[in-house]
């Protein structure tokens, strides 16, 4: 039986505590089951499904244990049946003796239906360069 998310924080919540336990079955109930959602992952093509989103994360999880990430709310739009989160997500363990992790921003959006709140998007962009850094716009 899925499980029944009464708000989008009760599925993202769910959600990220299946990413950090490593666990893909809890993590895949937490989307929605239809063809229409997606997933992108930095570096990686789009996944769109269930199935697609479904490899995705296996390829991910496939090093045996979950990914522990520190999640900062930037903002929320919610509605009666849609909701966006965007967040900060920075990894708490990096390579070992390597740099300190970076974050990613991420944005989170789940839509409400009779099983309640599910997850239909995911989305990670890299953390953009430090300012300065960045050449200067043209036009």
């Amino acid at each position: 039986m899925d499980p029944t998310f009464t708000t989008p924080q009760d599925a993202e919540d769910a959600f990220y505590d299946a990413l950090e336990e490593g666990d893909l079955a809890r993590l895949i109930a937490v989307w929605d089951d239809s063809d229409d959602i997606c997933c992108l992952l930095p570096m990686q093509p789009l996944a769109q499904g269930l199935a697609a989103v479904t490899e995705a994360f296996s390829q991910l999880l496939s090093r045996g244990h979950g990914i522990e990430l520190s999640v900062t709310h930037l903002q929320w739009i919610e509605t009666h049946d849609v909701a966006i989160h965007l967040v900060k997500e920075t990894p708490q363990h990096g390579a070992a003796g390597g740099p300190p992790p970076v974050p990613v921003y991420a944005s989170n959006s789940y839509r409400k239906d009779d099983r309640g709140w599910r997850l239909i998007v995911h989305q990670n962009t890299p953390t953009p360069p430090p300012p300065g850094m960045l050449p200067p716009r043209s036009g």
